[in-house]
């Protein structure tokens, strides 16, 4: 069973929507009770950093979450949730987060290298540069995936990074370290590739992968 995180920021019900089309069981709750019982879990999240990690230090999942993974529970945090992963975001002010994988979040500076403008918030189809070997990208191809975003994670450790998008920048797009994962895009909302990737976080969970 999959553990949807309800931190009341998340776009739950296009992330279980998908885990149903799959067949998957879940479960969508705040109770780290409730959670601890899941077999792998999933950080959704949609709007401010700063909000987000407010709400999980106030009620005790932040903890969870860290204690969660240290034993070995597989985690996937999708756009928001990806960034909260990371040690800290620019965002409304510089807030602390997670600190699971090595990096920081910063905001898209709107102008290229020659002075060409370009859009902020990244939203669209964008394709997946591949860099690494994952469990999380096996039988996938370098496809187009779903942003929206308007910050990235910038300083990131390269050992972490598994697959990329370009957007004047190098946008880190699919992450991984040892039982953690993250999307930039909504893996839910990018057709076959992205259920694809749920396709193998579930998998990872069942079999137990790193």
């Amino acid at each position: 069973m999959i553990g949807i995180i309800d931190y009341g920021m998340g776009n739950l019900y296009s992330v279980s929507k998908a885990l149903e089309r799959m067949g998957v069981g879940y479960t969508i709750s705040n109770s780290r009770e409730v959670l601890a019982q899941a077999d792998g879990l999933i950080l959704p999240g949609v709007g401010s950093f700063r909000d987000a990690m407010a709400i999980l230090q106030e009620t005790g999942l932040d903890a969870f979450i860290k204690e969660e993974v240290k034993s070995g529970k597989p985690l996937l945090g999708i756009c928001l949730g990806m960034q909260l992963l990371y040690e800290n975001s620019e965002e409304n002010g510089q807030t602390e987060g997670l600190g699971l994988l090595e990096g920081k979040v910063v905001r898209f500076r709107g102008t290229t290298a020659d002075e060409e403008s370009y859009k902020v918030p990244h939203m669209g189809w964008n394709k997946l540069r591949f860099t690494k070997d994952s469990p999380l990208l096996k039988g996938l191809v370098e496809d187009y995936v779903y942003f929206v975003h308007s910050y990235y994670v910038s300083s990131f450790s390269e050992k972490e990074l598994l697959a990329s998008s370009l957007y004047d920048v190098i946008v880190p797009a699919v992450v991984g370290k040892e039982n953690v994962f993250g999307t930039q895009f909504h893996p839910e909302k990018s057709s076959a590739a992205g259920l694809a990737i749920l396709k193998n976080f579930v998998s990872l969970v069942e079999k137990g992968e790193r």
